[in-house]
């Protein structure tokens, strides 16, 4: 019996696509409780004819992929590569990574497409049997017609039969879709199936499914919720089968005599103090893991990394956000909305509110539509009015599947 083929799958998330709406690239966006990325990599990583899966990143996101997929449980993903300036460029610098000690196989999907299923990957391998590549699709079902020149009218009918609408993945002997990309360097094709064909190399098609969608725009998502929902036994749309809740947090640090700068939602305030704290002192997103590790019922901050721990020493709260996400994970939940109170009369915060609520936008991935921000005084009233500290309360609201 030969040796067992070797099938990496690479998966393109160097996209900037905003049309989904909020700061973040689609990819990152949170889906049911993770990003949609990991979702996609997750659908891959699972099946067992798949060996290993490397992400092609925009040289910019790398901090979103971490974010995005610190909590993912699982020993097949390769460290990512960056991509180029397009999606052609960003699947060749791709294959050129897995060059070195390639595989038998690739499948090259889009990161976009989260809900991919194990069937459509297993048809796609069977299908390099025969073929040196193949890729999902399905056949077109409405009728087509093409406009006028202004796009105003129909012009004439166009014929559907033998027209379909190519999905991923499109999977190729390794060897030669290299071959084909690296003739193809500097050319524009559709899709890696256009790279192949223009190399005399021959596609079949596979029965795609309708559930792999792209996401694109907010229906989409929408569409996505739904469809998880009903592949987790969860009640038809319009039933419930979520639990909302909330949790409070509250956190306050007295100002140091010394210090440059405050860190507050993982930005950098310049003001002549800093304040006394075992880590790095972000009073907004120790309230933030207050406020999630409450609405989950499992503690607090300092139970989960207690000052006493010189491990915590000067550490950025950033990996406190991602170890409360990652419980919430685990618990397949949700988060939905945060709202931030940062309480002091000094520094000024009002010029730094719109970078705080990107970068929290950023950590949590969710739009800013979803993230409240604000900051207020004591009129003078108590330590934050005599101005010897900085506190900050911080609500949060997730979801929760309901489990029999």
């Amino acid at each position: 019996m030969g040796a067992k083929p070797r099938n990496i799958a690479l998966i393109v998330a160097a996209g900037r696509g905003h049309r989904v709406g909020g700061p973040l690239p689609k990819q990152y966006r949170k889906l049911c409780g993770r990003s949609i990325l990991s979702h996609s990599v997750l659908a891959f990583a699972a099946h067992p004819a798949v060996s290993a899966v490397r992400v092609v990143i925009h040289p910019s996101d790398e901090a979103l992929y971490q974010d995005a997929l610190s909590t993912l449980d699982t020993n097949k993903l390769l460290s990512p590569v960056n991509g180029g300036a397009t999606r052609q460029d960003s699947v060749r610098l791709g294959l050129e990574s897995l060059a070195e000690d390639a595989p038998d196989a690739v499948l090259i999907h889009d990161g976009a497409r989260p809900l991919v299923s194990g069937a459509v990957i297993a048809r796609s391998l069977e299908a390099l049997q025969e073929n040196i590549g193949a890729i999902a699709a399905l056949p077109l079902s409405d009728s087509l017609k093409r406009a006028t020149p202004d796009g105003k009218m129909i012009d004439n009918d166009v014929a559907r039969d033998g027209l379909w609408r190519a999905q991923t993945p499109q999977t190729f002997r390794f060897a030669d879709i290299l071959a084909a990309h690296r003739a193809a360097e500097g050319q524009n094709a559709t899709d890696d199936a256009g790279v192949a064909e223009r190399h005399g190399i021959a596609v079949a098609l596979v029965a795609g499914d309708e559930e792999n969608i792209k996401i694109t725009t907010e229906a989409d998502m929408t569409r996505a919720e739904q469809i998880l929902h009903d592949r987790s036994g969860g009640a038809p749309a319009g039933e419930q089968t979520w639990r909302v809740k909330v949790g409070l947090g509250y956190d306050v640090h007295r100002f140091a005599e010394d210090g440059d700068h405050l860190m507050l939602c993982a930005v950098r305030v310049p003001f002549e103090r800093g304040v006394a704290s075992h880590s790095d002192g972000d009073v907004a997103l120790h309230a933030l893991v207050d406020a999630i590790l409450g609405a989950l019922s499992d503690g607090d901050i300092g139970v989960h990394f207690p000052p006493s721990d010189e491990k915590w020493r000067d550490a950025k709260s950033e990996i406190f956000v991602a170890h409360a996400l990652k419980l919430l994970t685990a618990r397949q939940g949700q988060l939905d909305h945060i709202d931030i109170t940062l309480i002091c009369e000094r520094p000024k915060l009002s010029p730094y509110r719109d970078e705080m609520r990107g970068r929290l936008a950023s950590l949590l991935g969710l739009p800013l539509s979803d993230i409240s921000l604000k900051a207020t005084t004591t009129e003078r009233l108590g330590f934050t009015g005599r101005a010897e500290g900085i506190a900050a309360q911080a609500v949060a609201t997730l979801r929760l599947p309901v489990t029999p």
